[in-house]
């Protein structure tokens, strides 16, 4: 065989360059699909009500020994207490300040973060400083805690850039013992758990928190399906009644003075009506850019295997338009799976995925994509 004659080492490196950069651009999207598939994947474990059901009957029988300052005993009164909490709450907000009222007996300092397009946000606290948040403004989790809302750990107990970025809101001082559990609803993280031991050396009862929390995770998914069931309208007078206008005069009672009403007295042990506030995640922002990476990442695999599998639709749209009409099932799957990832608002308002699908598959040409009922 001949040996490569000068003039041609020019070509072959072009062409190794080309073949390099393909066969890198298809581990980078094969990598990208997989990582999003197992975060799908790992978003499907939720617990049920049967298993919550079997943790409660469980705890009771472990016949715990009495110790100092109550011990296991005066821990499970607190948790079975925290546990009619829970299940007694009226709505989804109050439902959350429960759960830190529960707790309190368990552990030294709690709080809560709604997590929001990425962020989390402090709701509410308990044990910290009466000046919490010290700094305005929503956490961008870190990389160990972003694994915790997409379900890939199932609790945070590591200290690192997770812990540090939600103590930052609440106290200066750092714990010796923590963990952040999360609150999830449909298969999604809606909330995050923090508590520490304060000044203790360690959380007494981890375990204890994390069954409540499984607990008001099933409690939070019956408050919510609840809000779709219709109000009962107050029943009819019964059809002998009458109004007291239709009475004749002489059938009226004779009119007596009212007594006047008690004045309110600073030693009424009657208990106030506390109007819970409805849980409102903050005015919606912008995406930081860790999330808005992630989401168009996801985008970009999930338009590429439409461009992969189905390479006559796409070249077809591409000439004569109507994209959607030829893709219809294709592009909701899709969009679901993006969806679901994201939520609806995430693509609502700032529709990562639709212009993917304009500028991969239509390029760049919103006509052709046809009617969609998204675009």
């Amino acid at each position: 065989m001949s040996a490569a004659r000068p003039e041609d080492q020019p070509i072959h490196a072009a062409l190794r360059g080309l073949v390099e950069n393909w066969v890198n651009q298809k581990n980078q999207s094969l990598l990208e699909e997989v990582i999003a598939t197992w975060q799908l994947a790992m978003d499907r474990f939720h617990p049920d009500d049967a298993l919550i059901e079997k943790l409660r009957q469980a705890i009771p029988a472990q016949a715990p020994t009495e110790t100092e300052g109550g011990g296991a005993l005066g821990a499970m009164a607190a948790f079975s207490s925290a546990l009619d909490l829970v299940e007694g709450a009226p709505s989804q907000s109050d439902l959350l300040k429960r759960l830190l009222d529960g707790l309190e007996p368990l552990v030294e300092r709690s709080a809560l973060f709604i997590v929001k397009q990425g962020l989390a946000s402090l709701y509410a606290h308990r044990g910290f400083e009466a000046g919490a948040p010290l700094q305005p403004g929503a956490v961008v989790p870190p990389p160990d805690l972003e694994s915790v809302i997409q379900g890939l750990g199932r609790s945070l107990r590591k200290k690192g850039a997770g812990y540090s970025a939600l103590l930052s809101v609440l106290s200066s001082y750092e714990a010796s013992d923590f963990v952040v559990l999360p609150l999830r609803h449909k298969r999604k993280t809606v909330a995050l758990l923090l508590v520490d031991s304060g000044l203790r050396q360690k959380i007494d009862h981890p375990e204890l928190v994390r069954a409540l929390v499984l607990a008001a995770s099933a409690a939070l998914g019956g408050l919510a399906a609840g809000k779709d069931e219709p109000a009962h309208a107050l029943p009819p007078p019964p059809p002998s009644a009458q109004p007291p206008s239709a009475l004749p005069p002489s059938a009226l009672p004779p009119a007596s003075p009212q007594p006047l009403p008690p004045l309110p007295s600073s030693h009424s042990s009657a208990p106030t009506q506390m109007v819970p506030e409805p849980i409102e995640a903050p005015a919606l922002m912008d995406l930081d850019p860790k999330t808005r990476a992630a989401a168009e990442r996801l985008a970009r695999v999930l338009v590429g295997d439409v461009e992969l599998y189905f390479p006559t639709k796409v070249a077809q749209a591409q000439t004569h338009g109507n994209l959607y009409g030829l893709l219809r099932e294709e592009l909701e799957r899709s969009r679901a799976t993006f969806v679901e990832r994201f939520g609806e608002d995430v693509e609502a308002h700032h529709r990562i995925f639709t212009s993917t699908v304009v500028s991969q598959l239509c390029e760049g040409d919103a006509s052709k994509l046809g009617p969609a009922p998204w675009a």
